[in-house]
């Protein structure tokens, strides 16, 4: 097959949880660019509404969905929707996140907060939407997760910039489960034509404070923070064909920072 067919996701219909997100918005534009259909999902009815209004003005086939995916009923009528309206499910990007902890010594209800969204909700609605692909004949999954569920903070980027580097431990502890979560999917539902995939970024630029910047960009090799680009070809390439045959994998994206 021509690699430009393998890359081509005209036809399939994929899910993105928090797709009017940062990182969600490049992975929908992504998507959308190789012809796929998307849903956008997430709680926010009103960010959701205006992120589909901006990729339509682009000529993108995007529709949008309220969910919320720490309250079951929510999800399985997340899942009813897409099998009524769009008859199938091709691909779930994985990529929903709740950050209610704010700090190391924050509230431990914070924590056990963030586990309903980020945990218990990611698996709920993980499962669902795995379900609805075995279903449909099969597809891809592909969970976002960080590098900072790999890796301890690298507290020397954030000297020098007041206000920052109260990493919450949540975030590295839920990011790390999602991680090992997608190689148990991937052994779980062998044999069923679908595969699970992992990405871990890090370092997206979002006007942050110049002194970070600075400190950050000076260990990276590449000598820069990630872009909004940066992640939409992997997307493209483990939602499509042309990654047929990469399954369990965790892939990082950090411009070499952990070489």
């Amino acid at each position: 097959m021509n690699v430009m067919e393998l890359f081509n996701l005209k036809g399939k219909i994929v899910l993105v949880s928090g797709g009017a997100g940062m990182y969600g918005r490049s992975i929908t534009e992504g998507l959308g660019e190789a012809g796929a259909t998307i849903i956008i999902a997430s709680r926010n009815t009103e960010s959701v509404e205006k992120a589909v209004a901006d990729f339509r003005v682009k000529g993108l086939n995007v529709h949008g969905i309220s969910v919320d995916q720490a309250v079951p009923a929510s999800v399985n009528k997340l899942k009813k929707n897409i099998a009524d309206n769009f008859g199938k499910l091709d691909v779930f990007i994985n990529n929903a996140v709740s950050r209610p902890m704010k700090g190391y010594n924050a509230p431990i209800e914070q924590f056990d907060e963030s586990m309903r969204v980020n945990a218990t909700g990611a698996m709920d609605i993980l499962r669902e939407m795995t379900d609805l692909i075995i279903q449909s004949g099969g597809g891809s999954v592909i969970n976002i997760s960080s590098m900072m569920g790999m890796y301890a903070p690298m507290y020397s980027n954030y000297e020098g910039v007041p206000g920052m580097g109260d990493i919450a431990p949540d975030y590295c502890f839920h990011n790390a489960g999602l991680i090992m979560l997608t190689r148990f999917m991937a052994k779980t539902h062998a044999g069923k034509n679908i595969r699970f995939n992992c990405i871990s970024p890090g370092g997206l630029f979002n006007n942050q404070p110049e002194r970070f910047v600075e400190n950050y960009c000076k260990k990276v090799p590449l000598g820069r923070m990630a872009n909004n680009d940066d992640i939409k070809g992997l997307i493209v390439l483990l939602a499509s064909d042309a990654g047929a045959y990469i399954n369990g994998e965790n892939i990082l994206i950090d411009g070499g920072l952990y070489a």
